[in-house]
C-alpha cells in the first residue's frame, strides 16, 4: 500500500511557509500505520520545495515520522525535465490525504479506522451528513 499525505493543512495547521501547530494525532497516527504496515509506502506529498521542504523533512523527523520518498513515487526518481525545469509532482498512491479533497479532512482517528481496516467511518460516527447526501440535499 502506498499512501501519499499532505503536510500543511493535513499533518499541521496551514500557517504556510511557517509550519503551523500538529494537528492532533497526525505523526502518531502515521507513526503507527508504518509499524503495523511495515511494506507500506509513505510518500510526503507537498507543495514545500527547497529549505521549506527541509524544515518539513526535519520537523517530522524530530517526531520519528520518516517517509519512503518526499515527492516523488521511489527515492531514486529524478524529476522530470520541463520547460520550467521543474519535476512532475504526480505520484502514484493507493491513498491521498489531503485536506484539500473534496469534502473535509477527516480527524486522524478517523483516517486510522478507514485506513487500517478496523471499521470504515460513517457519517453516524463523524456525526456530520454523508458527502452525497451534503451534494443532493434539496434545499
Amino acid at each position: 500500500m502506498t499512501i501519499a499525505v499532505d503536510f500543511d493543512g493535513t499533518i499541521v495547521e496551514h500557517r504556510y511557509p511557517a509550519i503551523g501547530k500538529e494537528l492532533p494525532f497526525a505523526t502518531a497516527t502515521l507513526r503507527q500505520l508504518q509499524k503495523e504496515r511495515p511494506d507500506m509506502h509513505l510518500i510526503l506529498w507537498t507543495v514545500r520545495e527547497g529549505a521549506l521542504l527541509e524544515q518539513a523533512i526535519d520537523w517530522c523527523a524530530e517526531r520519528g515520522l520518516t517517509f519512503y520518498a518526499i515527492n516523488s513515487n521511489y527515492p531514486e526518481e529524478l524529476p522530470s525535465p520541463t520547460a520550467s525545469n521543474q519535476g512532475c509532482r504526480k505520484v502514484t498512491a493507493d491513498i491521498y490525504i489531503d485536506d484539500r479533497n473534496l469534502g473535509t479532512l477527516p480527524s486522524w482517528p478517523e483516517i486510522y479506522r478507514m485506513i487500517s481496516g478496523n471499521t470504515s467511518a460513517t457519517a453516524s460516527e463523524t456525526n456530520r451528513p454523508s458527502l452525497l447526501k451534503r451534494l443532493f440535499q434539496r434545499n
